[in-house]
């Protein structure tokens, strides 16, 4: 897999991503973004640049996770996950994912409808 520059609102991270993921991360825009991917595997990224600092460095970021929020952001979407990619050295925020599951995979495939008030 070719090394692909994974770009969030603080810096990017350089990964080894599938063709799959490439394509999530892809909005359209001449770029690749980290949001619509998820959570990268460690062993898969490569290095890392933070926008604070204004230096590229040859490691991973750090990983920072909420698991288990459990909270319903849509009828039968629950976010599972909510983590942070951050700067080795700094601390400062790379960019940010979500994980979410379906409750009940077989309701209403293909929509997630909002929650009423």
């Amino acid at each position: 897999m070719p090394e692909t520059q994974l770009n969030g609102s603080g810096g990017y991270i350089v990964a080894d991503i599938s063709e799959e993921l490439t394509k999530k991360a892809d909005l359209g825009v001449g770029k690749l973004f980290l949001a619509p991917i998820g959570k990268l595997p460690e062993e898969s990224m490569k290095k890392h640049f933070c926008k604070n600092c204004d230096e590229e460095f040859p490691s991973p970021p750090t990983i920072h996770l909420e698991e288990n929020p459990d909270e319903e952001v849509a009828d039968n979407l629950i976010l599972i996950e909510r983590g942070q990619y951050t700067c080795q050295k700094c601390n400062f925020t790379i960019g940010e994912y979500r994980v979410f599951e379906k409750k009940d995979e077989s309701k209403d495939i293909g929509t997630a409808n909002p929650n009423s008030p």
